[in-house]
């Protein structure tokens, strides 16, 4: 809803039937998305598994505390000495995908981007690239990353700190799933 699509759902909703069924089901539920769907439901039920923002035990957090000049040597300090693979990293925005992409491609490492100005067959041939483990890494900003499901994905960096904590449990949270354990990197 929070994509532009808001626009088209209100004109769907006004062409539906009154007596409609409407579920709607999210992995976070922000408090603005809540009363969104409040205006579209009649008699609404709320069912949460989780407490909201809660992350899930199965994700082992580490925090490191940088400048931010010393992000991309940084990041490719861990992924070296560490032989990451299989790294999923969001970055606040579509430069910082390509800043970031391009660094770790110039210093040897097999990585790629995808966000809003990529083609969306671009972003589909990088993703599935990512999913056959033919890409290790892959950045990505929030909105682009938006339904990649992948899956014993080991590894989510934040490059960046997101603003709004669900965003960090969303992201997070494509980690450590169905009974796996999964690593979430910080940069603060």
């Amino acid at each position: 809803l929070d994509m532009g699509f808001i626009a088209d759902v209100r004109k769907i909703i006004k062409l539906s039937p009154d007596n409609r069924q409407t579920l709607l089901f999210s992995a976070t539920m922000p408090l603005p998305v809540r009363e969104l769907a409040d205006d579209f439901m009649t008699n609404a039920a709320f069912v949460s598994v989780d407490p909201i923002s809660s992350a899930s035990i199965q994700v082992k957090q580490r925090i490191y505390f940088v400048e931010k000049e010393d992000k991309k040597k940084l990041l490719f300090h861990i992924i070296s000495t560490q032989q990451l693979k299989n790294i999923l990293i969001f970055v606040r925005t579509k430069q910082g995908v390509d800043s970031v992409v391009e660094y770790l491609q110039k210093n040897g490492l097999n990585a790629d981007g995808i966000h809003g100005d990529k083609s969306q067959n671009a972003r589909q041939e990088i993703l599935a690239s990512f999913k056959d483990n033919k890409l290790s890494i892959l950045v990505a900003t929030d909105v682009a990353s938006r339904g990649i499901d992948i899956d014993n994905l080991p590894y989510v960096i934040n490059y960046d700190l997101p603003n709004v904590p669900e965003t960090y449990v969303h992201r997070i949270g494509r980690t450590g799933r169905a009974g796996r354990t999964g690593n979430a990197i910080l940069f603060v």
